[in-house]
């Protein structure tokens, strides 16, 4: 039935193509905001190949189609998807402009949109495509709305106001910093295109995308510290205009296209990762001068000031409280057999709503069983969905949204009974001693991202094994789970933020990992703060790391034989921090059992 449906749309579709002149259509999986989450409206890559992933591209031509995604989704993408219908294509060594140049008809006219895709992605595209003789062209409004007859409307909640009490700063205060950036770089305005950036500057949150807290809005920053906040008139609040107060003028999110063009004759900073293509052509159109520059507040949000560094912690040790709650139901439940992946999902998020402070989860639970658990961006559904067995590894990534904090926590479990292989206990050891080594990396203020990773590695690369993830990705603070700029990562030009020097205040994850295909899968992951370190005798200013996740590691994954001295002992110290923490938050059984799990090695 799915698959019938997948043909029908995609029929669909090339009809209306047809009716348009349009050759072709790209379809990627993206917002007006280059969101990473997006909401259900604009959902159309899901709608028309049943894929469910959060990245990837479709290419329909009215002959061929092909559905491109990266590595992440190889086995996902063979699921939900026709092969009949469409070709699977593997980025990067391939991609869609590539494809489209290689197999779209002499003198094609490809429609695409221009508020779902980069400037430079348009660029590249229409290259490749000249060389056929055929040429990309932006389209009024999205074919697959047209056919789409039960399409979503964008969310018409109100927006919320984020107090200072959570966000250690005014809004007045953030804009008078873009303000001055503005100033200094000789920009009369900038565009803030990011929903998470615009949530961030002006101290607002909201319901309108699932797992990241944001209200779908624009901003146009100016030079002299005011502000247009372009929202649906339906989500203004008496409360939000007051906190905005005189120097943010509330205006229609629809009048946003045309307020670009009132900024003729200005200077106008755009972020390309996040300021659609049709945002570069309404300033071009208009007489503006857009210029590329990163959005201004992407840095100062990364740099988490006391208050957000504090809530972080409230927020973390409360998660780790229904972590533990849950890792001591799972000991419990998981040898008697009978949990597949959606009820244990289910059983924490049962967990993580008894705290009144959760919002949300920070991103769908990665509650993965056996094979599954090998796939690290793997997602449960009823299709998906298998038994967790006894005898048997269980992979858990899961995060909450609370008021006062964003977190991100994976725990890799031993499903008794029995005992792990010499090889699982060994994996695992090398995944945890990588996770140690970065817990524990004190390096010299300059040091980006990129330069820690191998740090994770080195113990996995001893035996000949690697994981194909980054370590370590930012996190924000009740905002998005995955915030730039800095990153762990190796690096390549296809992990933008591994060379972004790391500053005290920068939250990121600490997950190292290994993946056998087919068979089971490794992640140990905490939340780590960049902070000062104050060394005797140092030549310089030096950070670390501390740890703001505390939840057990299961110790029947590890082979203590493998520890060094001073892994045991940041063992026994974190083990030693998790008790204290949250033994008040805990009591009868789950306080007996997390006891036994902190003993030390």
């Amino acid at each position: 039935m799915l698959m019938q449906t997948q043909e029908a749309r995609l029929s669909a579709l090339r009809e209306e193509l047809k009716r348009r002149g349009l050759d072709g259509f790209v379809v990627p999986i993206s917002d007006e905001h280059m969101s990473e989450y997006i909401g259900a409206y604009a959902q159309r890559l899901q709608w028309l190949t049943g894929f469910g992933g959060s990245a990837g591209t479709a290419v329909v031509l009215q002959d061929k189609a092909a559905i491109f995604t990266d590595g992440r989704y190889t086995v996902q993408v063979r699921e939900q998807v026709d092969g009949k219908l469409f070709a699977y294509e593997s980025v990067p060594a391939t991609s869609p402009a590539k494809w489209l140049g290689e197999n779209a008809p002499e003198g094609a006219t490809i429609g695409y949109d221009a508020w779902l895709h980069s400037k430079g992605w348009a660029e590249a595209a229409a290259r490749a495509l000249e060389k056929k003789g055929a040429r990309l062209v932006p389209v009024g409004d999205n074919p697959i709305d047209a056919v789409w007859a039960d399409r979503p409307q964008p969310s018409g909640a109100p927006a919320l106001v984020h107090q200072d009490a959570h966000s250690g700063r005014s809004s007045a205060d953030k804009r008078a910093e873009v303000a001055d950036w503005l100033k200094a770089e000789g920009h009369d305005a900038a565009v803030i295109a990011a929903l998470d950036s615009v949530a961030w500057l002006l101290n607002l949150r909201g319901t309108d995308v699932d797992r990241t807290p944001v209200a779908l809005a624009y901003v146009i920053a100016h030079a002299d510290g005011t502000a247009e906040l372009f929202i649906g008139e339906d989500k203004v609040t008496p409360e939000l205009t007051q906190h905005l107060g005189n120097a943010v003028t509330i205006r229609p999110r629809a009048g946003f296209e045309a307020a670009l063009a009132g900024l003729a004759g200005k200077t106008v900073a755009v972020d390309p990762n996040f300021g659609v293509a049709a945002i570069f052509h309404a300033l071009e159109g208009a007489g503006a001068k857009p210029v590329a520059a990163r959005d201004p507040t992407i840095l100062p949000r990364a740099v988490k000031n006391p208050v957000e560094q504090q809530g972080h912690r409230d927020a973390q040790a409360r998660d780790g409280a229904a972590i533990t709650r849950y890792l001591h139901w799972l000991s419990v439940e998981g040898p008697r057999g009978g949990l597949d992946e959606l009820s244990a999902a289910a059983r924490l998020r049962a967990f993580r709503d008894a705290d009144p402070a959760l919002r949300d989860l920070s991103f769908d639970t990665i509650s993965a069983a056996g094979p599954h658990a090998a796939l690290p961006h793997y997602r449960v559904d009823e299709d998906s969905n298998i038994p967790i067995a006894p005898g048997s590894i269980y992979l858990c990534d899961s995060g909450g949204q609370y008021i006062d904090g964003t977190t991100d926590i994976t725990r890799t479990v031993w499903i008794g009974p029995g005992e792990p292989s010499p090889e699982q206990k060994d994996r695992n050891t090398r995944v945890l001693k990588g996770h140690i080594a970065i817990a524990r990396a004190v390096f010299p203020q300059g040091t980006v991202g990129g330069q820690l990773d191998a740090f994770a590695r080195q113990f996995l690369w001893a035996a000949g094994v690697d994981y194909a993830h980054g370590t370590g990705h930012g996190v924000g603070s009740f905002l998005s789970v995955h915030e730039g700029p800095q990153r762990i990562a190796k690096i390549t030009g296809a992990q933008p933020g591994s060379d972004q020097e790391l500053l005290a205040g920068m939250i990121l994850s600490n997950e190292p990992g290994y993946y056998k295909e087919g068979a089971y899968g490794i992640r140990i992951e905490n939340l780590v703060l960049t902070e000062k370190r104050e060394i005797a005798g140092a030549e310089g200013d030096y950070l670390g790391f501390e740890t703001l996740t505390f939840a057990p590691i299961d110790r029947a994954l590890v082979e203590p034989a493998l520890l060094t001295a001073e892994e045991r002992e940041w063992w026994n110290t974190y083990h030693a921090d998790v008790l204290r923490i949250l033994s008040p938050r805990l009591e009868g059984e789950v306080l007996e059992w997390l006891k036994d799990a902190c003993r030390p090695l």
